[in-house]
């Protein structure tokens, strides 16, 4: 088989596939099968239904496992003209990474690695779903600012416990008699949880005592969770917009009009068109 005659193969391939995958129905009947996979695996936190259906259980799994196998081999498919391509998108990978972990010996042999690929499996419904799957984006998007949150936040809290450390460890040991008892207690304040009672007790010690309570509810529940909130926004709608540039790609530029190898390529292009026709018309 010549090398022509094998890219013409793999490009009928890949285009009855691509026509496959790409269909409505296709995508349809994968998203049923993860809402099946997942309420299977919620029928099996039922020891009674185990022991009574364990036997159809296991054949429903093994059938799901064949069905998603079967899934991930037509997009390869798909991809047969342009292997490079299936790896580019990373929804491909990890449903690749989720479905071949399946069947290796470790995971065959391990009950708990095995359910956590199967509910690994749910994850996926992301990919059919645009919403879900702009705010995953937007979570990974938002781990950079999230980080610089959380060093800022560590440093308020370090800070305003040794202060509470030095000013109360004495009169509330048990809220503020170590540091860890101080980052401890400040850290349900910042989520207003017991504010009220932490403000009386510190007053009952010092009249300035509102002053580092309010001070620090400024800044720990209002300043940081409107910041966090700021940085989610931003990534989410940064995330938006890279949804929407792949459901709509920018068209390639054309060639300049200066460019005196344009022509050129248009007609070794054409010509290459018309030396498939003549092939494909040959082989009927």
């Amino acid at each position: 088989m010549s090398e022509r005659t094998a890219a013409r193969l793999r490009r009928r391939l890949a285009d009855r596939a691509r026509r496959m995958v790409d269909s409505s129905a296709f995508t349809a009947t994968v998203f049923c099968l993860i809402a099946a996979n997942a309420t299977l695996l919620g029928i099996e936190t039922y020891t009674g239904v185990v022991h009574q259906w364990h036997t159809v259980l296991k054949a429903a799994e093994h059938l799901f496992l064949a069905a998603f196998t079967a899934e991930i081999l037509l997009r390869a498919a798909a991809h047969a003209d342009r292997p490079g391509d299936f790896f580019r998108d990373p929804w491909n990978i990890f449903d690749l990474l989720v479905v071949a972990t399946a069947f290796m010996p470790f995971a065959r042999e391990n009950a708990t690695v095995l359910r956590l690929l199967r509910l690994a499996r749910v994850l996926r419904a992301a990919r059919f779903l645009p919403q879900l799957r702009v705010v995953i984006v937007a979570v990974g998007k938002s781990l950079p600012g999230t980080l610089s949150f959380l060093l800022v936040g560590a440093l308020l809290l370090y800070v305003y416990a040794m202060i509470g450390w030095v000013f109360f460890a004495d009169d509330d040991p048990e809220h503020y008699g170590s540091f860890g008892r101080a980052v401890l207690t400040l850290f349900l304040l910042m989520t207003l949880d017991g504010l009220g009672d932490a403000v009386r007790a510190g007053l009952e010690i010092s009249r300035w005592s509102i002053v580092y309570f309010a001070s620090f509810v400024l800044l720990g529940s209002f300043v940081l969770v409107n910041l966090l909130i700021g940085v989610v926004i931003n990534s989410l709608q940064e995330a938006r917009e890279l949804e929407a540039g792949q459901d709509h790609p920018i068209p390639a530029r054309p060639a300049p009009a200066d460019d005196p190898t344009a022509a050129l390529r248009a007609r070794i292009a054409e010509a290459r068109r018309t030396l498939d026709d003549l092939e494909a018309g040959l082989e009927r």
